[in-house]
């Protein structure tokens, strides 16, 4: 029998990379009896229209005009879909429900996936037009996966399911432990953009011992304010920006890491905390979005309030100071993600609950 043929409606893919771009590549890796093309935006001339990655046909149009671009994005999604067959659309995030409403022409998907607010997803003054038309993409989805109990709620249906992001934890799996006293290295892995909050970790530099290092992986809008943020708080010494990383290279800065530290403003799931605990580190984080799923304080790790430096950096000592507290953290957390988020029994869930009954 023939493979079903599924159309992914992504704005964003490899290279360009965030939780949701991974998870859809480890899952549609995983899922090998279905065909999987994409359709996304073409970010950069040097991203070609069209290539294989992994299972995945990636299919690039528009791009090189701004925020416009994105706008744009929705017609022409649309358009390519309804010039081709597919059995059903799989919609990355709440507004790549746009395209597969105007195509109308198969039923879809819809993975909720976000990691702003609701109110920036849902109220902003060029969304509200248009705000209707995302309530009528949500009701009349034929299924809806949310990464997390948080973003479940904003469905109000009472058949989603809550399938998490995962992680290849053998990929990120580390026998050894690195704190020895000498240097103290914490690590946060975020786009750098305003919901990820990295400044408020700078200034909690500011507050730990001269033996304590920051490095930051990861680029955005925020890395220049972020930089002269750092000078001015004379830590340049201590506060290292490290760029864009791959996700092949991740696990071995994980591993040479002491302390995985966001404190979110907002987070759908927060995959890189998955990430980090597989990889053997204690995690700081907020309690917002899908956190709490996943991050029991004093079990699995430690909670920090938003927009609270001193706080943080009270955790870090606290974490340093009790080496009981911090080998519970990390085998409690090892021991939920190697339970309940390895990549492949997520891929069987989503298989199974999503999937398949389309």
């Amino acid at each position: 029998m023939a493979h079903r043929k599924i159309l992914i409606f992504s704005l964003s893919y490899f290279p360009v990379v965030g939780g949701a771009e991974v998870a859809v590549k480890e899952l549609t890796d995983r899922i090998t009896d279905f065909e999987f093309d994409m359709v996304t935006m073409r970010f950069n001339r040097s991203h070609p229209r069209f290539e294989k990655i992994g299972s995945i046909n990636v299919y690039r149009i528009g791009g090189g005009l701004g925020y416009l671009s994105k706008i744009i994005f929705v017609p022409q999604a649309a358009l390519f879909a309804m010039r081709r067959k597919y059995d059903f659309y799989w919609c990355i995030m709440t507004y790549m429900l746009f395209p597969a409403i105007l195509a109308r022409r198969a039923p879809y998907v819809l993975t909720l996936q976000d990691g702003d607010p609701f109110e920036r997803i849902f109220n902003r003054w060029f969304i509200l037009p248009f705000r209707p038309l995302l309530h009528y993409g949500i009701k009349h989805a034929i299924k809806i996966q949310a990464i997390s109990t948080f973003l479940a709620k904003w469905a109000k249906r009472s058949d989603v399911e809550v399938i998490p992001n995962g992680v290849d934890v053998e990929r990120f799996k580390n026998p050894g432990t690195k704190i020895s006293g000498d240097k103290v290295t914490l690590i946060t892995t975020s786009r750098l953009v305003e919901k990820n909050a990295v400044g408020d970790i700078i200034e909690a530099v500011k507050h730990m011992p001269e033996n304590t290092e920051l490095q930051i992986l990861g680029g955005g809008p925020l890395e220049e304010s972020l930089k002269s943020k750092t000078k001015n708080l004379k830590l340049e010494n201590r506060v290292k920006f490290l760029g864009e990383i791959s996700q092949a290279d991740l696990p071995r800065y994980l591993h040479e890491a002491d302390i995985f530290i966001r404190p979110s403003l907002s987070e759908g799931q927060g995959i890189s905390f998955i990430e980090a605990m597989a990889a053997g580190l204690p995690v700081i984080a907020t309690p917002v979005g899908g956190i709490p799923d996943f991050l029991k304080d004093g079990e699995t790790g430690l909670f920090v309030e938003v927009k609270s430096p001193r706080l943080i950096a009270f955790q870090v000592h606290k974490i340093l100071s009790d080496i009981v507290l911090r080998d519970r953290l990390i085998i409690n957390a090892k021991r939920m993600v190697v339970a309940r988020y390895d990549w492949n029994l997520i891929a069987q869930e989503m298989k199974s609950r999503v999937f398949d009954v389309v």
